[in-house]
């Protein structure tokens, strides 16, 4: 079912035409309609970004926005090459530690031929820090305040450079922030109390806590991140040249109450720049149905758009577009310490440029509401598992060999019998009740072979697809995995998580009867819910919505 949150519009779309109106990068409310003068969000004491007594009709999909160019800049890369070596370009780039929480998640196991895969965070971060980031977002009241990462995109480099897989974030997603700790004062940002927006983990330090906290969530190992604001989205996109976006009907983004991003093309595909570019990365008004959804989809194809213009444009040797663009990629980035030289991005940039356009996967977080906001849902989980797994997105890998015996933890297993398991009953699913008895059916099978400080705990009963095992921290890992490979649980069911407070066992819906357990076939499909769009489709073109088209 597509979300529309047409009530819930923020003015930010149209802060690009026209600086200094009220906007809501923070918010969804236009001109006020959430219940605030200006339209900004007003983050409450529960953390959610609104009042509990008010909640506001929920975007569907927030993401990439200002960050649509981003992954063009490192693309770009091979191209710039013969300008990227002055030493000036070096002193143009900011840093910023990569990860501020005290949790750290293993690399991956290299492949057969010595490689791991990439993991690199892009961010756009909502700043008004200076009176170019002010006119284009607009909201004065909010100039120099703490930055929000309204825009987070995880991009994936498979092992062997074949594939690239994105996965974009809501900016609402609800989720704990872990502690974080600043590195320019000391200043400890303690973990948050229960679930929170995940744009606001910038506030807690920088982009390193946004990294953390995607790193909790996920269980993804992320090597790098990029971060760019408003300013640099623009001047990007003016060095570029122009990126080619397709609409089927001719489309005014402006409303009979000024709403919208003021985008206005004729039909047709057309390239878009600077300010323009902006307008069409934040236009919700007048693309299908005016949800976040259809704005996600518009921002997806001009990624790849871009992708390939980077890649086969002719214009880009030039020597003058080639320096400006240089100076602009440069000028625009937030990197963590292994990507603050030139030299780093154009490396970057050569490993990414081996994925040809059809070989790039974009998605979207699946996700369900949680009154205003979303959370993730277990399509989620797939997606992460794929990721962490380094399985194409696009589904063209070639058939893997069983996987083999996993690395052993730093922290080897205690003797059975000292190891306390609490075992839970997650069989129930949306079709069937809960299978009694069975947490204690497979507590006994675990006393019956030395686990003698296992216990049943009746007192929760989630819901799982498939049987897991949970740890809550490094030192437990062993214990974990000791508990899995006695009952012949595989390795891929035993995930850390901070939900739990020692190793704990759910029997899954997967595991209704008998005693022992047999695990289903992996499933390494990418879920329909991500909405995955190919990156060399270049025929994709947005429906416009008929209120919004002009003759």
């Amino acid at each position: 079912m597509t979300r529309s949150s047409v009530q819930g519009e923020d003015t930010d779309e149209g802060a690009a035409d026209a600086p200094g109106r009220a906007e809501t990068v923070r918010g969804d409310g236009d001109n006020g309609v959430d219940g605030t003068k200006d339209g900004t969000e007003d983050v409450t004491k529960d953390g959610t970004g609104s009042e509990p007594d008010a909640p506001r009709p929920r975007r569907r999909r927030r993401v990439l926005r200002w960050t649509a160019v981003v992954l063009a800049v490192v693309l770009a890369g091979t191209a710039a090459a013969g300008y990227l070596y002055y030493e000036h370009l070096n002193g143009n780039i900011k840093q910023d530690a990569l990860n501020l929480g005290d949790n750290k998640v293993a690399e991956p196991t290299p492949n057969a031929a010595g490689q791991t895969p990439l993991n690199i965070l892009v961010i756009g971060s909502d700043a008004r820090d200076s009176e170019e980031n002010q006119q284009l977002g607009g909201a004065r009241e909010t100039f120099g305040s703490t930055p929000l990462a309204d825009v987070q995109m995880l991009v994936h480099l498979s092992a062997d450079r074949s594939n690239m897989s994105v996965v974009s974030m809501p900016r609402d997603t609800l989720l704990e922030i872990p502690k974080c700790t600043d590195p320019d004062d000391g200043e400890v940002y303690p973990a948050s109390e229960g679930r929170v927006m995940t744009n606001q983990s910038l506030g807690h330090g920088g982009p390193g806590c946004t990294v953390a906290t995607w790193q909790e969530l996920t269980g993804i190992h992320i090597d790098h991140f990029v971060m760019v604001d408003f300013a640099g989205v623009v001047s990007m996109a003016d060095a570029v040249g122009g990126v080619p976006v397709c609409v089927d009907a001719n489309i005014h983004s402006r409303d009979n109450s000024g709403h919208g991003s003021g985008l206005k093309l004729a039909k047709g595909t057309h390239p878009v720049k600077g300010e323009q570019a902006l307008q069409w990365l934040r236009t919700r008004y007048g693309f299908e149905d005016g949800s976040d959804l259809a704005r996600a989809k518009a921002q997806h194809m001009y990624l790849n758009s871009m992708v390939r213009v980077l890649r086969e444009n002719a214009t880009l040797s030039s020597p003058n577009q080639l320096r400006r663009l240089a100076e602009e990629a440069t000028e625009a980035l937030t990197v963590d310490p292994g990507l603050d030289s030139v030299k780093k991005l154009y490396d970057l940039s050569n490993e990414l440029r081996k994925v040809k356009p059809e070989r790039i996967t974009m998605t979207t977080m699946p996700n369900r509401y949680v009154g205003a906001r979303v959370e993730p849902t277990e399509d989620a989980e797939q997606l992460f598992r794929l990721v962490r797994e380094d399985i194409a997105l696009d589904g063209k890998d070639p058939k893997k060999k069983p996987d083999a015996e996993p690395k052993l933890p730093a922290d080897p297993a205690a003797p059975d019998d000292e190891i306390a398991v609490q075992v839970r009953n997650g069989t129930r699913t949306d079709e069937l009740g809960t299978a009694p008895g069975r947490a204690n059916t497979v507590t006994g099978l675990l006393v019956e072979q030395g686990f003698t400080k296992a216990v049943a705990d009746p007192s929760v009963l989630p819901s799982e697809d498939r049987t897991m095992i949970r740890y809550p921290s490094a030192d437990l890992e062993g214990d974990a995995r000791r508990v899995a490979k006695s009952l012949g649980i595989p390795a891929s069911s035993v995930k850390r998580s901070t939900d739990v407070s020692g190793v704990t066992l759910v029997v899954g819906a997967d595991w209704r009867e008998d005693t022992a357990y047999r695990a289903p076939e992996s499933d390494d499909r990418t879920p329909e819910s991500a909405e995955a769009l190919n990156g060399a489709d270049d025929s994709a073109c947005m429906h416009v919505n008929p209120a919004f088209t002009w003759s």
